[in-house]
């Protein structure tokens, strides 16, 4: 695996009963089992293969309000407030610390974006703002590229990813819950139509409420159950740095690239407007679902027919749960990142900040992303099934709004009263005539 990602150690004894089962331990997991566990509610979290082994820390590490969907301020917001505190809550570092993130613009038209998404944002009182073309360059030292100016929010964040989650695991454990590592769950037992109990690899455990935080895995799990989520994948490249002087201190996302300094003093680059959607079964399930986003983002999206359509078409999207699953025979996904668009993402970094151009890459890796129709989550209960509460689809904003996240999922399964308001996560808004859209 090409990602370096803190273990963490797996509780030894599988408990036959519990309150709530989180399925997944990667951010939103580990999150909603943490907010659990810190209210005394038993949790147990199981997970196919190792804590935040997959897309958890495969992310950016942006921990970001600037430019969310207007859905998604208010979840956001609230992350950001969690961020802030973490390390304090769970007496261990996450790497967290604000450092402002400026996204560039290079034509009028991006300006203009920009401007419209601030419309949306005043509401909320957040310190975005838009800088001229000179205050854009002095967040730049040294950049050969001119942009007529930006947008900077000076309070957003970054984080470790491939600390930030094990650490919040084992705060779990310390608060009194269980982690369960290389234990996949293969399904739900109900009774009298809830969720009575979920029947793992290694056991059964007797519960009340479950939350699936399955990533690209959680269309797949509940597929099983009968409940369809609307979710394909995307496959992101990124790459790493060593240490180098005189880079930006912020956040960045330009038109070509986003990049993170990182505690060590490297940075975490990948390439804007590469990413890779295997066509799949799925792809035709859920074509006119995707339809509306795939156009307004054809540009940024490349789509690609090979060896995943032949894995998909052979895996089995039912069985029982006394039998092997597709999560044990799959513990981590591991993609292989796009060389080509890695080659050229750095030569257009090396082009831009001279300060890049003798970087040495120190590791490179793809992840996949759990998107939505929409590009936003769904973080609900399901009418059908009560008990189950659903996580999953983050589109690729999971990480940073992973906090609130999980904390919304483990409020909604204990009927506690929401963190934020969840109608606009709400799963029915795929079939009840929303008709929900990407935001511009």
């Amino acid at each position: 695996m090409p990602v370096t990602v803190d273990r963490v150690r797996s509780d030894d004894k599988l408990p036959a009963q519990t309150q709530v089962v989180v399925i997944g331990a990667g951010i939103i997991g580990v999150s909603a089992a943490l907010s659990l566990a810190e209210k005394g509610i038993p949790v147990v979290l199981c997970e196919k293969g190792e804590v935040a082994a997959e897309q958890s820390s495969r992310n950016w590490g942006f921990c970001r309000t600037a430019l969310r969907d207007p859905r998604e301020i208010a979840l956001s917001m609230e992350a950001q407030r969690m961020w802030e505190g973490m390390d304090r809550r769970i007496g261990e570092p996450t790497g967290f610390a604000r450092a402002g993130t400026l996204f560039t613009c290079e034509t009028e038209a991006d300006l203009a974006a920009k401007e419209r998404w601030l419309e949306h944002a005043r509401p909320y009182q957040l310190d975005s703002r838009m800088l001229s073309a000179e205050e854009t360059a002095r967040l730049v030292p040294g950049s050969t590229k001119k942009w007529l100016g930006g947008l900077y929010t000076a309070s957003d964040g970054r984080a470790e990813p491939s600390i930030a989650a094990p650490a919040m695991a084992r705060a779990i454990q310390r608060a009194g819950g269980t982690v369960m590592t290389n234990c996949a769950v293969r399904g739900i037992e109900t009774s009298g139509g809830r969720v009575s109990a979920v029947v793992t690899e290694k056991g059964r455990i007797a519960c009340s409420g479950v939350i699936l935080a399955g990533g690209v895995w959680s269309r797949l799990f509940s597929g099983n159950l009968g409940i369809d989520i609307p979710q394909l994948m995307v496959t992101g490249s990124v790459l790493r740095t060593a240490p180098i002087e005189g880079g930006p201190e912020c956040t960045i996302g330009t038109a070509d690239f986003g990049m993170r300094k990182r505690a060590d003093g490297g940075y975490t680059i990948a390439k804007r407007n590469t990413n890779i959607t295997d066509i799949t079964p799925d792809s035709f399930r859920l074509f006119f679902d995707f339809l509306p986003v795939w156009r307004q983002n054809r540009k940024m999206v490349k789509l690609r027919l090979g060896k995943r359509f032949l894995e998909e078409l052979r895996r089995p999207r039912r069985w029982s749960l006394d039998s092997v699953t597709p999560f044990e025979q799959v513990r981590i996904m591991d993609p292989e990142p796009s060389h080509e668009a890695l080659a050229s993402l750095k030569a257009i970094v090396a082009r831009d900040l001279p300060a890049f151009r003798d970087m040495v890459v120190t590791q490179t890796w793809g992840g996949l992303i759990d998107s939505t129709p929409d590009i936003v989550p769904v973080i609900s209960t399901v009418d059908a099934l009560p008990g189950f509460v659903i996580a999953t689809g983050f589109s690729g904003h999971g990480f940073g709004i992973g906090p609130a996240g999980g904390r919304l999922a483990a409020d909604l399964v204990t009927g506690d009263r929401p963190i934020v308001d969840p109608r606009e996560f709400r799963l029915s808004r795929y079939r009840d005539g929303s008709n929900p859209r990407p935001h511009a």
